[in-house]
């Protein structure tokens, strides 16, 4: 038996942008997905036959890391499901890990291309942020363009994303999550079909990328202040692209003066919000207050590792 975990992951700033190759920071939460594949008489997964309506990330993560004889895999998870919190890039990374390892072939790089593939394979429209994250750990920085602390390039149609190590300075983060599952193909596409039919849209995007690469220099500086603005304006063009959601803005209203700033993260739709907070104890209370679910989370998190 091979059995890999990985973490989940918050996006900082850039989500949905990175779809157009702009660039994100993404970064590896404590929260973690642990996959174990075994020997079995049919493809399952937890002891129960396989799906590919209710396991399609797995399913798919047969097609690209598998190709053998059946298989059942087990999984443990502590991210809630639908919380924009990466729970399918982690359960997807940490099969495709676990996969490869149990053939002897387990490498980071291989790992996040194959597990883009599966992502691609489910939602139709993704970027490589999430499962590159998960793979890596720590902290993300996606970019058209390759910059210092490369990792690895992923390419997809007309679009290319170059993967790069980003330091990850000590901030606290609170996320507030609605409960609200909120499933990411839909909004992505949603999304896209606005870019391209509305200019307003388009500027959004490329305001968006220009965003993140300001709040790199916040990161390198660890300006809070300065990277609570970033998150808050981000926030404000995510809004306007559709994916926001009434749950998700009571939530981020009720932490803002508590923070120095808050954000939805992930698709939207629902989902979960971060705060960037030197009192995770009173923007845990505000979340709760408005309805959610507060999660205190620590960042930079190990990327995939072998567990077996």
């Amino acid at each position: 038996m091979s059995r890999c975990s990985a973490p989940g992951k918050m996006i900082l700033l850039g989500e949905h942008a990175v779809v157009f190759g702009k660039p994100a920071v993404a970064l590896a939460i404590n929260l973690r997905i642990s996959s174990a594949v075994s020997k079995s008489t049919q493809y399952s997964v937890n002891g129960r036959a396989m799906q590919k309506r209710h396991h399609a990330y797995i399913s798919a993560a047969l097609d690209q890391a598998w190709g053998g004889p059946p298989i059942n895999v087990d999984t443990i998870s502590e991210i809630p499901s639908g919380s924009g919190l990466g729970s399918s890039a982690a359960v997807t990374v940490s099969c495709v890990a676990a996969m490869m390892a149990s053939k002897g072939k387990f490498n980071h790089e291989a790992v996040a291309k194959k597990s883009f593939a599966v992502e691609l394979k489910v939602q139709g429209s993704a970027s490589p942020t999430d499962t590159s994250t998960s793979t890596h750990g720590e902290g993300v920085i996606v970019s058209p363009e390759k910059l210092d602390g490369f990792l690895w390039r992923i390419e997809h149609g007309d679009n290319a994303w170059n993967m790069h190590h980003c330091d990850v300075p000590k901030l606290r983060f609170v996320v507030g999550y609605t409960g609200i599952h909120a499933a990411t193909g839909p909004l992505v596409a949603g999304v896209r079909s606005l870019v391209e039919s509305n200019k307003d849209a388009r500027r959004s995007i490329d305001r968006i990328g220009e965003i993140v690469m300001d709040g790199v220099e916040a990161l390198s500086k660890q300006d809070k202040k300065r990277l609570g603005q970033l998150m808050n304006e981000d926030h404000e063009l995510l809004n306007g692209l559709g994916v926001g959601h009434s749950a998700l803005e009571e939530l981020v209203v009720a932490a803002r003066p508590l923070s120095f700033g808050a954000k939805l993260t992930g698709a939207g739709g629902g989902g979960s919000m971060i705060a960037l907070t030197d009192d995770v104890e009173k923007v845990s209370e505000a979340i709760r207050s408005a309805g959610g679910e507060p999660i205190v989370v620590s960042v930079g998190a190990e990327g995939v590792r072998r567990d077996d």
